[in-house]
């Protein structure tokens, strides 16, 4: 258990780190559109200015995009190292007409603060510097040394952070990773997560004339692209959900009996899916429950398509050109390159005759796996359960977080992936949410792992 006078601060300036929080939550930092670039320098520093405020050495470093901000305490050699990794940047908050109240105005209602980046990930962030704080305005000597590195592209897919974390391992060397950008495993059960899926995100592109064309003068006599596009999607997936896709599975790392009976004992219900979805039905890849094929079972999405006309009223065309976008996330032991690969050779094999067809892959991540038993590992799940008054569950996540690959080849660490958001949190989504209840058992969970993490 942290001291109690670090405890005793964090319960008496809970509302002022909720102010301080606001203020952080009004830079609209949407790394994603240039018109927002100096916010990100603003976000920056205000985040370079908590640090110095605490008496760290800070770094603003210019990769060549957004800055990065590091910081770090004195390194004293006999004491463990954590560092601690987040981002400043959000998301766009279109469309902003179905937001409440204006993204960059927070505000609270019933305990929850409504704001874009208020759960992703700028008030999960804020915890760790929070209970920092709590050690360095009391007095209170560190169990460990800090080290922190928050980015401002991780919603833009930049390279800065990689690039940086290849070249700095030894700036960046710790005894583990502290990231906070998942969940709890729901309202009442802390969850500490141990595997990430990885992604390789595609386009295919489907030509055939040279322009549109008259649905009457021309159709039936040269291909269809949004035809021959429907035919190659109708074809990636089977009836029973699984990817069609040859060698799709041939590497996939299979759950162990102990994770399909951990994950059980969850007691996750299709029911619960439709609730929090809205889906009439699940639907997914047989022979597993809905929570195995969201967590740990690999999949293949239409997150998108193109073409033709799309707006009011009728337009008689033959479209020139029809597009998708597939995202296909993976589990471990997959590797993205290899299934991006097959997945090309398979659409152009199974694409009709008549049109032009081009695979591009824009982006991939590779799956990450945390070895459940490790001594930093327990760490996390005592701080969680004396920060949250509650057990903390093993869980996994469907989503990815490429970087946390790339810190653990650079680095050699165990990554920690403490969360203190909601699956129901509206991320990249209108009226986004964070319970300032999990802000502050948050707060409370860093400064305790420090002592855990000291152990």
């Amino acid at each position: 258990m942290a001291s109690e006078k670090v405890l005793a601060y964090l319960d008496k300036h809970r509302q002022n780190h909720v102010e301080q929080l606001c203020d952080f939550l009004r830079i609209p930092s949407i790394s994603s559109q240039s018109d927002h670039n100096e916010d990100t320098k603003r976000a920056a520093a205000f985040v370079a200015d908590e640090l110095k405020a605490l008496d760290l050495q800070v770094e603003v470093i210019d990769m060549g995009g957004h800055p990065l901000v590091y910081a770090q305490t004195e390194i004293r050699p006999e004491r463990k190292t954590l560092l601690f990794y987040g981002h400043y940047d959000v998301q766009p908050v279109d469309p902003l007409e179905l937001w409440d109240n204006p993204p960059f105005d927070p505000i609270i209602k019933d305990g929850i603060i409504y704001a874009r980046g208020s759960s992703d990930d700028k008030g999960q962030v804020y915890t760790h510097i929070k209970a920092l704080e709590a050690y360095v305005r009391e007095g209170v000597e560190l169990p460990v040394n800090v080290k922190f590195i928050i980015e401002g592209e991780e919603e833009a897919g930049g390279e800065s952070i990689y690039k940086f974390t290849e070249e700095n391992p030894a700036k960046l060397a710790c005894d583990a990773v502290v990231v906070s950008d998942t969940t709890l495993y729901n309202e009442t059960t802390p969850g500490i997560c141990y595997s990430l899926k990885g992604l390789a995100y595609m386009e295919i592109t489907v030509k055939g004339p040279a322009m549109d064309l008259h649905s009457g003068s021309y159709g039936g006599t040269v291909q269809n692209p949004g035809n021959a596009l429907a035919k190659i999607i109708s074809h990636l997936m089977d009836d029973e959900g699984r990817c069609k896709v040859p060698g799709f599975y041939d590497d996939v790392l299979e759950l162990d009996q102990e994770e399909r009976d951990g994950f059980a004992e969850l007691g996750y219900t299709d029911e619960i899916l439709c609730d929090e979805t809205g889906a009439p039905a699940a639907f997914g890849e047989a022979g597993f429950t809905t929570l195995e094929r969201m967590w740990a079972r690999p999949t293949c999405d239409v997150n998108g398509i193109t073409c033709g006309y799309g707006g009011e009223g009728a337009k008689t065309v033959l479209p020139a050109i029809g597009k998708a976008k597939v995202s296909m996330r993976l589990v471990p032991n997959q590797a993205p390159e290899k299934i991006a690969e097959a997945f090309a050779a398979y659409v152009k094999e199974i694409a009709p005759a008549g049109v032009e067809v081009t695979v591009t892959n824009h982006h991939n991540a590779a799956p990450v796996l945390v070895h459940r038993k490790s001594d930093m590992m327990q760490a996390g799940m005592a701080a969680l359960e004396q920060g949250f008054g509650a057990k903390p569950v093993f869980i996994r996540e469907g989503g990815s977080i490429p970087i946390v690959g790339t810190f653990q080849d650079c680095l050699k660490s165990p990554v920690l992936l403490l969360g203190y958001g909601l699956n129901t949190d509206n991320i990249h989504s209108p009226n986004e949410k964070f319970h300032l209840d999990n802000f502050w058992r948050g707060i409370r969970t860093s400064a305790i792992l420090m002592v855990e993490a000291a152990k």
